[in-house]
């Protein structure tokens, strides 16, 4: 790698940290979204693990690439980076980005609301930055649509057996599956053990689903496991974790099967998590949803409307939470430095990757 050094705003929204780097646009190259993500994919992995591995950053770092617009009326484009790769959307990454962009100028702020138009890789989204003396007091994100690709899909799961799995699209594909079936709370001193049902959810799904994005088709493999509460009940909150995994996952070596937990609510998981309800009928257009993370943050959630994608049915969600900035920071590799792509150790990381 040669000698480089990201501008970054840091953030957090609702708990989950986000590296907002503004100066991207120079290591990028595409003319297209699309194309965009695929140069990161083949080319800047080392630039990826630079910023989320250590001596940077840690297990439950996420970054996302702030780039100029490539559609007309677009005001700027986002990749986001995680552990497990680029991916085309996050919601809570999404939240950090706008308030970065805002708080820091770049995109000029208009109060009480800042409306933005985004480019992703699987698509357009918009968002509306609620605004007081300059302070973005919430995000609302408006993402692009969510669709159900199978509900209560059977996974042979290593260790647990057959487990019913929500297969969902939210701006990434989601392995949904009610917490409960594993006879696990969802509490945070149960971490270690829901990121390894987890990390087994995704190594079985990964394995016996096939999906593919009908508008960007590179985008096909379930990403992400949600464990959740369950179907909305009267006096019962609406919990969640999800589980990003940091490195392979193999059948036969247990010791990688973990990852870590979304500090926040998870807004791509909250759009998938409404699509599985409406389909299921308990969710209807125009209702809030409350989603509440693991530490307890929360986002709300609401169906705006119904659509198709590829002529499948899908719905118009959107995603509300809050996002601080904690800090600015220029993060640069020496060209003596004996990790230029950062290490692991596996003390605190999956041993794939020490």
């Amino acid at each position: 790698m040669s000698a480089i050094a990201l501008e970054t705003v840091e953030v957090h929204a609702e708990g989950e940290p986000g590296r907002i780097v503004m100066n991207a646009d120079a290591l990028v190259r595409g003319d297209t979204m699309a194309a965009k993500f695929a140069y990161c994919r083949d080319n800047l992995d080392d630039v990826r693990r630079m910023l989320l591995r250590e001596p940077r950053g840690y297990p439950g770092l996420c970054a996302v690439f702030v780039l100029d617009p490539v559609n007309p009326g677009s005001d700027f484009g986002i990749i986001v980076l995680e552990h497990g790769g680029f991916t085309p959307m996050s919601g809570s990454n999404t939240m950090c980005a706008v308030t970065a962009v805002l708080e820091t100028g770049r995109i000029p702020v208009q109060e009480p609301v800042t409306e933005l138009t985004i480019d992703t890789a699987v698509g357009v989204i918009r968002a509306k930055a609620h605004v007081s003396g300059g302070r973005v007091e919430s995000v609302t994100v408006i993402n692009v649509p969510a669709y159900v690709v199978e509900l209560d899909r059977t996974l042979v799961v290593p260790e647990i057996g057959n487990v019913a799995a929500d297969i969902v699209f939210g701006g990434q594909f989601f392995a949904q599956v009610r917490a409960a079936d594993l006879g696990v709370e969802l509490r945070p001193e149960n971490g270690r053990e829901l990121a390894r049902l987890g990390a087994l959810i995704k190594l079985a799904a990964q394995d016996q689903v096939a999906v593919a994005h009908p508008l960007n088709p590179e985008i096909d493999r379930v990403s992400l496991v949600m464990l959740h509460s369950g179907d909305p009940e009267p006096g019962r909150e609406n919990r969640n974790t999800v589980i990003m995994t940091n490195g392979l996952l193999l059948a036969d070596r247990p010791a990688t099967w973990t990852g870590a937990l979304d500090r926040s609510p998870c807004g791509t998981g909250t759009s998938a998590r409404m699509a599985a309800l409406h389909a299921r009928g308990v969710l209807g257009v125009g209702e809030d949803f409350v989603h509440r993370s693991i530490i307890g943050s929360e986002f709300t959630g609401r169906l705006t409307g119904t659509t198709e994608i590829a002529g499948s049915p899908a719905v118009l969600p959107t995603v509300n939470g809050r996002a601080w900035v904690t800090g600015r920071a220029s993060w640069t590799v020496d060209r003596t430095d004996l990790f230029p792509a950062g290490f692991t150790v596996g003390d605190i990381w999956s041993p794939e990757l020490a």
